[in-house]
C-alpha cells in the first residue's frame, strides 16, 4: 500500500508510520503547545519538530486549534497565524511531509501553499466539499476522521447502534465523496477517531477489533497518545501517560494500523519497531 503526497511516497504496510504532533496551540490538553508563551513560539515549534524527525518521525503533523473535549473554535485569521509560520520554515528545511491539522478550507490553502503535503481534517466524515476540491487540485493527501458534532460538544452523544459498522458506514461515505471530487485512492487515509464522541469503553473496542477496518481498504491512522481513556484506565494525569500510549500503539500496530500519531516520537518509536518486528516475524 503506497501513500503518495504531493511530492512524497510512502510505502506503508511493511513498517508502521510515526506521524508527531506540534501543537501550536495555548491549550492543548496534553500540555505541550508551543504558544504557552506567545513569543517565540514559531522557533519552538520548529524545534519541537525537527527533533521529532530526528527521533523517527515520518510525518510532522501541525496543528493551531485545540482539539480537546470542550475546546472552542479559534478564528482562521488566528489559527493561520500559528500555523502557517512554522510550515512555511519547516518546509524549507526538512524531508519528511506536513500535515495540517484544520478543518477550515482557507487555513488548509495557506498552508498547502505553504508546503504542507497532508490535510488533516477532524471533520472527515463532513468535509466541505471547497476544501476535498482543493486536496485534490493540489495533490495532497487527507486524513478523514470520524468524528460526531464538534470537539465542544462531541461527548454528548456516544451511543452507537453498532459502534465499529456505524464508524466504518462514515468513513466509507465519506471515501466515495472524495473519490466523486476525483481525489486519488492512495491519497486518503482513515481515522476511526478515538476519543472523538466515543466513550473508554469504545475506544477499547475499536483498539481490540481494528482490522476490522481494512475492509474499507484504506490505510489506518490511529491516534491515542497521551488521551483520557488512558488515564482513566492507569489513574494518571496526561504527563504520566507514556507507557500506557506505547501499550495502545503496540495493540494498534498488532491490529494493522499504518500511520500512528503521537506525542513522544522517541519513545513511540522503539514501540514501533518492536511491535512491526512481531507482526513482521523478523527485523
Amino acid at each position: 500500500m503506497t501513500l503518495s503526497a504531493r511530492d512524497f511516497c510512502l510505502s506503508l504496510g511493511a513498517s508502521t508510520k510515526i506521524m508527531g504532533i506540534v501543537n501550536v496551540t495555548p491549550d492543548s490538553f496534553s500540555q505541550d503547545g508551543c504558544l504557552a508563551q506567545k513569543t517565540g513560539f514559531v522557533a519552538r515549534a520548529v524545534r519541537q519538530a525537527r527533533k521529532m524527525i530526528r527521533e523517527g518521525a515520518d510525518i510532522v503533523d501541525i496543528g493551531g486549534e485545540s482539539t480537546r473535549p470542550g475546546a472552542k473554535r479559534v478564528s482562521v485569521k488566528e489559527e493561520a497565524g500559528r500555523v502557517i509560520p512554522v510550515i512555511a520554515k519547516l518546509a524549507k528545511n526538512v524531508s519528511v511531509p506536513i500535515s495540517v491539522d484544520t478543518y477550515k478550507p482557507a487555513v488548509a490553502r495557506r498552508a498547502l501553499d505553504a508546503g504542507a503535503s497532508i490535510v488533516n481534517n477532524i471533520q472527515g466524515v463532513r468535509a466541505e466539499k471547497e476544501l476535498l476540491r482543493m486536496v485534490r487540485d493540489y495533490n495532497a493527501a487527507i486524513v478523514l476522521m470520524h468524528m460526531r458534532g464538534t470537539p465542544r460538544t462531541m461527548q454528548r452523544n456516544t451511543v452507537y447502534t453498532r459502534l465499529i459498522d456505524d464508524i466504518t458506514a462514515s468513513l466509507q461515505k465519506s471515501i466515495e465523496i472524495c473519490l466523486e471530487i476525483g481525489i486519488k485512492s492512495d491519497k486518503i487515509i482513515v481515522d476511526p477517531g478515538i476519543g472523538f464522541g466515543k466513550s473508554a469503553e469504545q475506544n477499547l473496542e475499536i483498539l481490540h477489533r481494528l482490522k476490522e477496518f481494512k475492509r474499507l481498504g484504506y490505510p489506518v491512522l490511529i491516534g491515542t497518545s497521551r488521551k483520557s481513556f488512558i488515564g482513566q484506565i492507569l489513574e494518571k494525569d496526561v504527563q504520566h501517560r507514556l507507557m500506557g500510549t506505547a501499550a495502545t500503539v503496540c495493540a494498534a500496530v498488532l491490529n494493522g494500523a499504518h500511520i500512528v500519531r503521537v506525542h513522544d516520537v522517541k519513545a513511540i518509536a522503539d514501540t514501533v519497531r518492536v511491535a512491526d518486528a512481531i507482526v513482521n516475524q523478523k527485523y
